[in-house]
């Protein structure tokens, strides 16, 4: 089995800091409405929950150098 690293920090009411291994990211928002994830590896992924039997929703962009 791998050992993974991960470990997430609240810095402020609705900011949190994402560290992993490899790449770290923040997350804005959250609770109500969209929440918005900028990863240090260049990926940006918005999501949201959607309400009643739709579920969860996300769409994933990749920043080009």
């Amino acid at each position: 089995m791998a050992v993974t690293f991960r470990k997430s920090f609240r810095i402020l009411p609705g900011v949190r800091l994402n560290i992993g291994r490899r790449s770290w990211s923040v997350t804005l928002g959250g609770g109500r409405g969209p929440r918005h994830t900028i990863s240090s590896t260049g990926r940006r992924t918005t999501s949201i929950d959607l309400p009643g039997p739709f579920g969860y929703r996300s769409t994933r962009t990749r920043r080009r150098g």
